[in-house]
């Protein structure tokens, strides 16, 4: 059942990172669009300029859970590659538990409120011609409600892994040692 629940979120990070992906061209088209005019018709609009930044602020706050799930993070690779893998399995587990959740519980909570209050004093940018701000906003609780269900999906898979459940294939790559990287190229280089 947990397993089920983790590759439930899996998958909807996915496709909302798919969906969020067209957020960036269209962000990349309308700066082109907005430059384009800016120097050719020496006209230009604080909107325009404000809808780019909420169009990144999306890729980033919503792709997030996606590249926790792809493990594209920061990591210690420098220091967890010379461990075995269940070790890695379980540094990822206290990482995700005593840093990862906690923190994204915290900025949920407090995003709530930064996002509520926006929204009920219709608060808009202090630029002239600038856009409502609390889409921006609620930015910030949504991403981090979904980073926050990313790392549950993280544990129940590495607590999977270490109870037996799993081979570890349902979750990102971890770092090898040095000798299994060694190993593996000699091994590509003989099927060659």
């Amino acid at each position: 059942m947990f397993i089920a629940f983790s590759r439930a979120i899996d998958l909807l990070n996915e496709k909302i990172a798919g969906a969020v992906s067209w957020a960036l061209l269209l962000a990349v088209i309308i700066c082109a669009v907005n430059a384009l005019v800016r120097y050719t018709f020496k006209m230009s609009s604080n909107a325009w300029l404000e809808i780019q930044w909420y169009l990144f602020a999306a890729v980033f706050m919503l792709a997030s859970a996606y590249t926790l799930r792809r493990d594209e993070h920061v990591r210690i690779d420098v220091i967890t590659s010379h461990f075995s893998k269940r070790t890695q399995v379980w540094i990822d587990l206290a990482g995700y538990a005593l840093f990862l959740l906690p923190v994204c519980l915290l900025i949920f909570y407090y995003g709530i409120a930064f996002f509520r209050y926006s929204l009920l004093t219709g608060e808009s940018s202090s630029s002239a011609g600038g856009l409502i701000v609390w889409p921006a906003k609620l930015l910030v609780p949504l991403g981090f409600f979904l980073l926050t269900l990313q790392g549950v999906s993280e544990i129940i898979k590495r607590i999977a892994f270490l109870a037996g459940r799993s081979d570890g294939s349902d979750f990102a790559k971890l770092s090898t040692t040095p000798q299994d990287e060694i190993a593996a190229i000699k091994a590509a280089n003989q099927i060659k």
